[in-house]
């Protein structure tokens, strides 16, 4: 069995305080994308194993989809580890890059795996919800907003398909750090809507930040920003041409640079799928 774990971008992230169990409350948007990782389950006996391409992305119980394989056979009301099943993750999805490649790969193996162990929804929702706040939204995909620790989540109305430039600097920014120096910086509240709070903490210590969006914007997108807590970066274009030129000329400045497209919830669903 194959799936597919897409990432997402933020088209806004409010930072509206701390809440008293230490995280932070949060008003953002979700936007699926069509970058993807792919998760290969298979039934091989013994302990269950991960792997993966990237050589960098553990494969251990640090890793979100060992810990959804844990959390989703206890969940079955199985005892022990769990075992006889194998994943193998072919990683595109840069990590510590702020598109949730890692919470959405716990999203694909729950949505597997609960079809090999007959897990029913609501204990697949469960599990979601104790792996992380952004692992509940990669169960819906599409448009939503994110309230609370952004896994309070309401269906948006779709916005029309938008071509997608990413940038990828040559750095990762941890969401722990990105936290704290906004706790450290408290920049000035904004008031447009389509705001990323991160942005400026995270472009004060990496410059290169700033200059991606700036050349983004140059470009022609219509919305540019900082994904998340960093360190991706993504324009929004409504024509193809003009998006793949934009990559162009992004990488001419020894950048790395990718071309991709929205997905609606609808499309979203159907190849999360498969």
């Amino acid at each position: 069995m194959r799936v597919r774990a897409f990432a997402k971008i933020n088209l806004s992230l409010r930072v509206l305080g701390t809440r008293s169990d230490g995280y932070h409350e949060l008003r953002t948007i979700f936007q699926s994308i069509a970058l993807h990782d792919t998760l290969t389950i298979r039934a091989r006996r013994g302990a269950f194993t991960l792997t993966c391409d990237d050589p960098a992305c553990p494969a251990d119980g640090t890793n979100l989809i060992y810990r959804a394989a844990a959390g989703l056979w206890r969940a079955a009301g199985r005892r022990g580890a769990p075992r006889d099943v194998a994943i193998d993750l072919q990683k595109r999805i840069p990590m510590q890059a702020g598109l949730g490649g890692g919470s959405s790969d716990a999203a694909a193996a729950l949505r597997a795996l609960a079809r090999r162990w007959r897990v029913g929804e609501a204990k697949v929702r469960t599990t979601a919800a104790a792996l992380g706040a952004d692992v509940p939204y990669f169960l819906e995909g599409g448009a939503a907003l994110g309230l609370e620790r952004g896994d309070l989540l309401f269906r948006l109305a779709e916005p029309p398909a938008r071509w997608v430039v990413l940038v990828l600097p040559d750095f990762g920014v941890s969401t722990k750090d990105a936290f704290a120096w906004f706790d450290r910086d408290r920049p000035a509240p904004q008031e447009h809507e389509l705001v990323n709070d991160l942005e400026a903490p995270v472009a004060a210590r990496h410059p290169e930040i700033a200059r991606i969006i700036a050349a983004l914007r140059r470009s022609g997108a219509s919305h540019a920003a900082m994904s998340g807590s960093g360190s991706a970066v993504f324009g929004l274009f409504s024509g193809r041409e003009t998006a793949v030129e934009a990559a162009r000329r992004l990488k001419a400045s020894s950048r790395r640079a990718l071309v991709t497209r929205t997905l609606n919830h609808q499309r979203y669903q159907a190849l999360a799928a498969t």
